[in-house]
């Protein structure tokens, strides 16, 4: 029986959202460095515990690096850890990120998300945890302050039950500065779906193990072999939780895709993050002159859907993907991935744009300009929403719109 649980929403900043849900999830270790626009999230943590709200223990670090490696130690020590962090900040972590996934400590991490240098831009894009989407993580992205809060709460018990860390991904400033009313629920509902940590595996000299040990090249590949098919299998927990959590809550904000008026849709605009309430407007725009458009919003980007988005694409006639990410020397990274899921399973026209790069705006218009010119050409890999005054004058004849 669902049980639908009345809540009072507060306004708030959605960075203050994700300090006041963390806090309720009850850390027992939190080590982050502060760097914009994560920074408002472990100031509001360190200001709840140090005003007794949290029992927790807050390390200073000198960097992100050190951070990362406080939560490793406080992970296999058997606490529930907990640390924030954005663009070169993530990039600073990624040995140590590497290191906690292979050795299955569940650790949540906020990755907000940040565009990369260089240039140098503190605005929003995918490129920072896009780029550590092999390290092994769990990854899930959030379109809008709600379901970061939500999933923040399921982000431990998918950890905890499946053994991985999770990297929660909102976009900065978007998200992370805007307010509006939110929900951050009772400290007794949260204890009631998130138990208390009681870890299997941990440091114990009555009873010991051992953590990242040397693997020989006889060895190496079955670990890493049973690490990919555990990740693999987690996909059943992302989803199961997400029920759970629907029970509990009342809302269902989880599963690993999310399907918007894609029943009888020709065309499927896909896109992660808040993109997704940008692409919906715009699907709207279209269903009101008669078009079957519809959305589909990848929410857990590792491991990746395959067979969900195969499921729901397979038949359809035109799947755009709007990235905002790049692999340098290739171009979108999801829509690679959304290639490699479909093929040999569908002969949809599938366009690719790069689009909202160092916090450019991505509006409706923008995203009809898009489709516009993907009626002519098909568009694959390329970046939309160029300034032609800022190229040089060679680079005014090639490629791009």
């Amino acid at each position: 029986m669902e049980t639908v649980v009345k809540q009072k929403m507060k306004v708030m900043e959605g960075s203050i959202g994700i300090a006041e849900i963390v806090a309720k999830c009850r850390p027992d270790v939190i080590s982050a460095y502060p760097i914009t626009p994560q920074t408002h999230i472990v100031e509001a943590l360190s200001k709840i515990v140090a005003d007794g709200r949290l029992k927790a223990e807050c390390i200073k670090v000198d960097s992100e690096h050190s951070a990362a490696s406080a939560c490793v130690g406080a992970s296999v020590a058997g606490a529930r850890t907990y640390t924030a962090t954005t663009a070169q900040g993530l990039l600073l972590m990624v040995e140590v990120l590497f290191s906690m996934a292979g050795m299955r400590l569940p650790v949540v991490l906020t990755g907000v998300n940040r565009t990369i240098s260089s240039p140098l831009g503190i605005w929003n894009d995918h490129q920072d945890t896009m780029t550590v989407r092999d390290s092994g993580w769990i990854q899930l992205f959030a379109e809008d302050n709600q379901e970061a809060i939500d999933m923040h709460i399921q982000a431990y018990k998918i950890a905890e039950k499946v053994l991985i860390p999770v990297m929660v991904c909102m976009d900065g400033f978007l998200l992370t500065h805007t307010f509006e009313p939110l929900e951050v629920y009772e400290q007794e509902q949260v204890d009631k779906f998130l138990p208390p940590f009681k870890p299997e595996y941990f440091l114990d000299t009555k009873n010991p193990h051992t953590f990242g040990c040397f693997a020989e090249p006889d060895k190496y590949t079955e670990f890493r072999y049973m690490f990919a098919q555990a990740h693999m299998d987690a996909k059943k927990e992302i989803i199961s939780v997400a029920k759970e959590f629907k029970e509990s809550f009342g809302r269902f904000s989880g599963d690993v895709i999310e399907d918007y008026k894609c029943a009888d849709a020709d065309m499927v605009l896909v896109g992660m993050g808040s993109i997704v309430s940008v692409l919906k407007a715009a699907a709207d725009e279209y269903r009101a002159q008669g078009k079957k458009v519809g959305v589909c919003k990848i929410r857990c980007y590792r491991p990746f859907p395959q067979e969900e988005l195969a499921a729901l694409l397979a038949n359809k006639k035109e799947i755009v993907v709007f990235d905002k990410s790049i692999s340098i020397g290739l171009g979108s990274i999801v829509g690679s991935d959304l290639k490699e899921a479909l093929y040999g399973k569908s002969n949809a026209k599938i366009s690719t744009a790069i689009i909202g790069m160092g916090g450019r705006d991505i509006t409706v218009d923008s995203i009809k300009e898009v489709l516009a010119k993907n009626e002519k050409q098909t568009i694959n890999g390329e970046f939309v929403q160029l300034n032609r005054d800022i190229l040089p004058d060679n680079f005014a004849k090639k490629g791009g719109n």
